[in-house]
């Protein structure tokens, strides 16, 4: 599926830059997506889903490229999955990816503050961790409402008790309630978050719609700005795939994304 995807979405006036190391000592690399004539444009990174034990960054060529060729430059990076690490540990990755594209944000002819966190599935799980818990970016000097927004595709960010089935979830994130509340970004909304944009197709049964609901409605609470687009007959796949052209008329997922960050540049707020 992502071989075909990556083949039929091939853009002239993008420039990539692949296999770029931004943590030598976990050996992490990612791809960055950029228009050939980028200046402080609004800059993406993009954490791809995968249950948080599969997943490689070149499978998202197609989310990379669709972005790039609208003005947005994408980073993707690659994260430590389960069981080599547990969250504390992809947690780690990933905020280190978004500290490495502020630092290196107008080289890429991005702006630093206008930087983005976006994630599907199991990667809007990091992303909002990322801009509801400031402990994670903390470390590199960012906070999260120091991000320009936040845009999610049918993440996961309310899902306890975690099933006693789910072996895999339960060693990641652990299996007393304390633990699993860690990993819950509902639970870490405090009214200093950067705007989010939730977007969910209502036939996903993989992650249950209720997950972006909890989330914009924790939000709402705290008079943020968030906006939930909820998709009639959208599965959990097709929100995502709708980045790319072959199946773009699964979903409006590109024109509402694009939308959002023109709408939400961090310097008009």
């Amino acid at each position: 599926m992502f071989a075909g995807l990556n083949a039929t979405d091939r853009r002239a006036g993008i420039e990539t830059q692949r296999s770029v190391v931004f943590d030598a000592m976990h050996g992490l690399k990612l791809d960055v997506y950029r228009p050939a004539d980028a200046t402080r444009a609004p800059l993406v990174v993009f954490f791809y889903g995968g249950s948080w034990v599969r997943g490689v960054r070149a499978w998202y060529r197609f989310a990379g490229t669709a972005l790039a060729a609208h003005g947005v430059v994408t980073v993707i990076p690659d994260y430590r999955k389960y069981p080599q690490v547990k969250m504390d540990g992809f947690m780690q990755d990933a905020a280190r990816a978004v500290a490495w594209a502020h630092q290196h944000a107008q080289e890429l002819g991005a702006a630093p503050n206008d930087i983005f966190v976006m994630g599907h599935s199991a990667g809007g799980q990091i992303g909002a961790l990322l801009a509801t818990d400031p402990s994670w970016l903390m470390p590199y000097g960012l906070r999260p409402d120091a991000l320009a927004g936040f845009i999610g595709l049918a993440g996961c960010y309310d899902f306890m008790p975690i099933p006693a089935n789910e072996q895999d979830m339960l060693g990641m994130f652990g299996r007393d309630a304390a633990s699993q509340a860690r990993a819950q970004p509902v639970r870490f909304v405090h009214g200093a978050e950067p705007p989010m944009l939730l977007l969910q197709g209502l036939a996903d049964h993989e992650v249950q719609p209720s997950n972006a609901e909890s989330l914009a409605h924790a939000l709402q609470a705290q008079h943020e700005d968030v906006t939930l687009h909820l998709y009639p007959g959208v599965s959990h796949n097709a929100l995502v795939f709708a980045l790319s052209r072959p199946f773009r008329t699964e979903a409006p997922t590109l024109d509402d994304v694009l939308r959002f960050i023109h709408d939400h540049p961090l310097a008009a707020r």
